[in-house]
């Protein structure tokens, strides 16, 4: 009897209580009590990047080492995915091969058709729509600095892109209040936003941010431009969202405690001041750590 591979797609596909459970397992394999005695010895992750990462890279090569399992890395220039293979049929093929396949991808209809064909785990690296592995690591870095996440409020100032959409999915899975300030030609995606509504969750979407980080717990931001946005069009949304950039005084609106997240790369003097991002309040260095862990948990999930 065959059973269905547990694949990690989106947020919103899991109910609270099994995101929560992914969330304690990454703290604790990042205590070291979960993971410790090499639980995926023998096993095979196949990380396929048609997206280039720093982060991703790194953090899932290493956690799938020291789960005792063995990263193969996969490229478009040194697969047939690059010349013209479907992605079902890589699918089908990889699924003989390994035990796990993390894509990080463009489009998300990739993603799907991935998980679709495979009979192994598919993990969502990332895609133009949504990024889960980085929110699990960024909700399990407030945790760290603020406690239970819960009742939080949390603002977003900039872009409404595949990270704030997987903010969206957060903010009503782990049920705290989010704020996204956003260049009305920018905003979420609608029917993420319709889902949150229809999901009961606190979302509130605005055109200011002082208003939107006044008396915060945490800020949040992104690049402007990301890998695969349209080169021509980067003058038009630098015009759009330098209102909405994160500075000293931006913050000083949020509570005193309020932490600054950013899941990297950041350019400074952009979306962000170098005085905000090196400085005191900002989380940046425990998220891009935090990672490694939850990543992790994801896997050990995964392949349980």
């Amino acid at each position: 009897m065959t059973t269905e591979p547990r694949h990690f797609l989106d947020l919103d596909r899991f109910p609270a209580s099994e995101l929560r459970h992914i969330l304690e397992l990454g703290k604790a394999c990042k205590s070291g009590t979960a993971g410790r005695d090499r639980p995926l010895d023998g096993k095979a992750v196949a990380l396929v990047f048609e997206k280039p990462s720093t982060r991703t890279r790194v953090s899932f090569e290493v956690g799938i080492r020291q789960l005792g399992a063995e990263p193969v890395v996969l490229e478009p220039s040194g697969t047939q995915l690059g010349r013209g293979e479907t992605v079902g049929d890589t699918a089908r093929v990889l699924s003989r091969y390994v035990d796990a396949i993390m894509l990080r991808t463009t489009k998300e209809e990739k993603l799907l058709e991935l998980a679709e064909n495979a009979s192994v785990p598919v993990i969502n690296g990332l895609t133009d729509r949504t990024h889960p592995c980085q929110l699990m690591a960024d909700v399990m870095t407030l945790e760290e600095h603020l406690g239970p996440i819960s009742g939080r409020v949390v603002a977003w100032s900039g872009d409404g892109n595949n990270m704030a959409t997987s903010w969206i999915h957060a903010a009503v899975r782990f049920n705290f209040e989010l704020r996204l300030a956003c260049p009305e030609e920018l905003s979420p995606p609608a029917d993420v936003l319709a889902w949150a509504r229809g999901e009961g969750g606190n979302i509130k979407v605005l055109h200011d941010p002082v208003e939107a980080v006044t008396d915060v717990d945490c800020v949040v931001t992104d690049a402007w431009v990301s890998m695969g946005d349209d080169v021509n069009d980067a003058e038009r949304r630098a015009r759009l969202l330098k209102p909405f950039a994160v500075t000293t005084d931006l913050m000083e609106k949020a509570n005193s405690h309020a932490i600054f997240m950013h899941c990297l790369p950041a350019h400074r003097g952009e979306e962000v001041t170098a005085e905000v991002i090196d400085g005191p309040r900002s989380v940046v260095w425990d998220e891009a750590e935090n990672r490694l862990h939850a990543q992790k948990a994801i896997l050990l999930w995964c392949l349980a």
